[in-house]
């Protein structure tokens, strides 16, 4: 092995920390690994160390480390064994190097050709308007063949986000975005708790850095204190553990940042009044056929000695969750009338929430209802996978919808149980049994009764469909299902409904194009498509056939220049957008006194060169991280980057984002809204409240409104004119302070 990279790498101390790295991985690879499994590691070793010789990481590193690290993470971190430890090894080499699958196959068999090819994203050269949703598609392919697939794809990910930072800020946050949008969903849906919960908590540290720190801080102020209640709050469980003679593991740890921060968003409390920042796990050890009548035993010990709230008891051990989950959570009052959460649960329910779906081959011989869980649900991504007119990022969003964590379970007349997602419909039952009998269905009867079709189902509930040979589907059917299966069923009825009758679309809109001697006409109609943003060709024939769209006001904002349709330019509206049509992100609001416009620089470049205009779903304030977005016009609308329409944006457009930076010294305006709560302690609030921001801070307040209750509690809204984020934050800190006001936030 060291004279592989002796040959390679000069720098003894890169030779060395390579050679370091490769040991540590094959100390993860199990006993049980064959003669065999070892050759394979060690020939994907030393290929990938010739193939990635030339390759450097953006820190400098040699790149075969990357490659060494997954693997490390798919053996010690996801469970999985050495046939995907080769895998790992070798995930980058077929898409950059001159390595080819065939060699793969040919050195390592056609298990492993598959999985390598799974891992390897689409040639750059294939023309794909979202080549990053694309490329998803491609690995959810490959993985209902191999659930490894998944799994390797996730390690990768996750060392990438663990070495971030060496990335330029503009990549930062796409792959951020990207992350988010896609693979913490998918994590959590393989039931990889640990790693879904780190990277959650890396994309949040890129993508809204200041609510990141601000909680670490203040964990890691409260540590101590902490651990000496968790100290407290175990030693008398465990001796009513020890008492009953129980082999158990009891564990303490925070909750993960990103929880926290939507525990305070969503309750809207600030961070000393979660009372549940962390989790106390109990971890026990008994034979599986044990394990139910174990965990309830303990859930009794547990609250003999702490008082549980009743509502906030969750049991997945009866009903798993989607992902494979298991454990009993309840919610206790501690010491100090602290609320305490505890887990509890076995070792290897502790495993397969730890690991996810790779732990259930260790326990493939144990019979749960998690196993079949998952099976249904790569049944339903293989049926979203065979709808091949669905574009990318269409299957991605029915995929993201059928990443359920609940479910309910109902009942055929025949007493067949079928499990939906919770929140499913009577129709979402019918594409369910089949296309046909929801195609079809005209009415569902429901324990015996007549219901809507948007009926949502409840658990035990016995569903009866009625079916009608002249019924078809409707476009206001999609309103009424959820799950990915039923839409994607629904739109490809529609779709061959729309195509045949946009077939008449086609033809004259071909036709007028020829009169005008336009060429080619295949890309005209391809730049019309993109310019009115309709999903497919056959929309726009549709729209035409049913004349929702005549082709003279089609073809109204285009001249005719050497045979080629060109966008004439736009008049400039009031506020600065294109007149014409709509651009996609922006969102009606009251007409404003014009403000004077910011110097910003887009890709280094004076902004005003693109256009801009600010974003009001999140109103950036100079100081503000952001970037730009081009819409449909040409023009950039500027957003933060903790807009909560930024994510989205950067995950499906990411070639439509532009890196933006504000020119440090300009004198310019922003309107910023702050919501405030707080105590209601007579009159004056509204008096006290404008005088902090007027008087003291000679803040201008655009806006004021306040709405009290009869608890003594008020809720306001300020709009303030700032000139950047200091004084923004000047403001909200000099609120926080005053003695009646609770909480100040940011509005998006």
């Amino acid at each position: 092995m060291a004279e592989v990279l002796d040959a390679i790498y000069e720098d003894d101390k890169e030779r060395k920390l390579i050679l370091r790295e490769y040991r540590k991985l094959l100390r993860t690879i199990p006993d049980s690994a064959t003669e065999q499994d070892w050759e394979n590691v060690r020939k994907a070793f030393e290929l990938a160390v010739r193939a990635h010789a030339a390759q450097r990481r953006k820190d400098g590193d040699p790149y075969i480390l990357h490659p060494i690290e997954v693997a490390r993470i798919c053996a010690e971190e996801v469970g999985l064994g050495p046939t995907a430890v080769v895998a790992a090894l070798l995930h980058d080499v077929v898409e950059d190097t001159n390595v080819t699958l065939e060699e793969i196959e040919q050195t390592f068999g056609e298990r492993i050709a598959l999985l390598v090819n799974g891992l390897t994203k689409l040639d750059r050269s294939v023309n794909a308007e979202s080549p990053r949703a694309e490329n998803f598609r491609k690995v959810l392919y490959w993985m209902v063949q191999d659930v490894r697939v998944g799994l390797i794809k996730i390690a990768d990910r996750l060392h990438n986000m663990r070495t971030l930072s060496a990335m330029p800020r503009h990549k930062q946050l796409k792959i951020a975005s990207e992350t988010n949008f896609l693979y913490v969903p998918l994590a959590h849906r393989l039931g990889l708790y640990n790693i879904k919960t780190e990277l959650e908590d890396l994309c949040l540290k890129v993508l809204n850095r200041e609510a990141y720190q601000e909680i670490a801080e203040k964990l890691q102020a409260t540590k101590e204190e902490r651990a000496q209640f968790i100290s407290r709050f175990i030693e008398p469980i465990k001796q009513k553990l020890d008492q009953q003679g129980m082999k158990y593991r009891i564990l303490g740890r925070p909750k993960s940042i990103s929880s926290i921060l939507n525990k305070i968003r969503t309750k809207g409390v600030p961070f000393g009044q979660i009372y549940d920042l962390f989790a106390v796990r109990i971890i026990l050890d008994v034979p599986p056929e044990q394990e139910k009548t174990a965990c309830w035993v303990a859930y009794s010990l547990v609250t003999d000695v702490y008082a549980p709230l009743p509502e906030r008891l969750k049991d997945w051990i009866s009903t798993p969750k989607s992902n494979g989950y298991e454990s009993l959570h309840t919610t206790v009052i501690g010491p100090d009338g602290k609320y305490v959460e505890v887990q509890i649960r076995t070792e290897r329910m502790d495993e397969i929430a730890e690991k996810g779906y790779a732990a259930h081959w260790k326990y493939k011989g144990v019979r749960t209802q998690a196993s079949s869980t998952f099976d249904r649900w790569l049944d339903e991504v293989r049926e979203l996978l065979e709808n091949k007119e669905a574009d990318a990022r269409e299957f991605v969003q029915y995929f993201k919808s059928n990443l359920f964590t609940q479910e309910v379970w109902v009942t055929t007349p025949k007493g067949d149980m079928i499990v939906l997602p919770k929140g499913a419909t009577a129709l979402d039952f019918a594409y369910h049994i089949h296309t046909e009998i929801g195609d079809h269905c005209q009415a569902v009867k429901v324990n015996q009764r007549l219901v809507p079709l948007g009926y949502k189902l409840q658990q035990g509930d016995q569903v009866e469909v009625i079916t009608d040979a002249k019924q078809k589907p409707k476009k206001d059917w999609l309103k009424l299902v959820v799950t990915g299966k039923a839409r994607s069923r629904i739109r490809q009825a529609l779709k061959k409904e729309q195509r045949q009758v946009g077939e008449l679309g086609k033809e004259a809109l071909i036709r007028k194009l020829n009169n005008l001697k336009v060429q080619p006409v295949d890309q005209a109609i391809e730049m019309l498509v993109r310019y009115y943003e309709y999903p497919s060709h056959v929309d726009l024939y549709y729209a035409i056939a049913t004349e929702q769209l005549t082709i003279s006001a089609l073809l109204a904002p285009f001249e005719l220049k050497d045979h080629k349709l060109i966008p004439k330019p736009q008049p400039q509206s009031e506020n600065g957008e294109e007149a014409g049509h709509a651009v996609a992100d922006a969102t009606p609001t009251t007409p404003v006194r014009p403000r004077p416009k910011a110097t910003i620089l887009i890709d280094g470049e004076p902004g005003e060169h693109y256009n801009y205009t600010f974003a009001n779903c999140c109103n950036p304030v100079q100081g503000d991280e952001i970037f730009a977005f081009i819409s449909r016009t040409g023009g950039l609308k500027i957003h933060r980057v903790s807009c909560p329409n930024a994510t989205h944006l950067m995950a499906n457009y990411d070639y439509r984002i532009r890196r933006a930076e504000w020119v440090t010294k300009q004198d310019a305006e922003f309107v910023a809204e702050l919501r405030i709560t707080g105590v209601d302690d007579g009159p004056g609030v509204i008096e006290r409240l404008a005088h902090e921001l007027s008087s003291k801070l000679r803040v201008n307040i655009r806006a004021f409104s306040i709405l009290g209750g009869d608890d003594a509690y008020f809720e306001g809204t300020i709009k303030l004119i700032v000139a950047n984020v200091n004084q923004l934050n000047l403001a909200i800190r000099t609120l926080k302070n005053l003695d009646n006001v609770d909480t100040v936030t940011r509005v998006n």
